[in-house]
């Protein structure tokens, strides 16, 4: 199965999926008189991506990651003097 044609699929799903709740919301606007049906409570909004991360945090993975890397290269470099 080809992953990006059936996230394309979902995508366009998705689009015909609002579209149509939308619309319905218009019909219930328009036969209550009320403004827009407001759901967005229903609605969870997530952010897309990452989470962001204070600069303190950020500079502690960092030192944790260079002293990390630090050891793999010493590792590597003994196993290397071996051959």
């Amino acid at each position: 199965m080809d992953l990006y044609k059936a996230i394309r699929e979902l995508y366009a799903e998705k689009t015909r999926l609002e579209e149509a709740i939308a619309s319905l919301e218009e019909l219930v606007a328009a036969k209550s008189g009320a403004a827009v049906l407001k759901l967005e409570g229903l609605q969870g909004k997530k952010r897309r991506g990452r989470k962001s991360m204070p600069a303190d945090e950020r500079r502690a993975v960092s030192d944790r990651m260079k002293k990390y890397w630090a050891q793999r290269r010493a590792r590597s470099a003994r196993g290397a003097g071996k051959g």
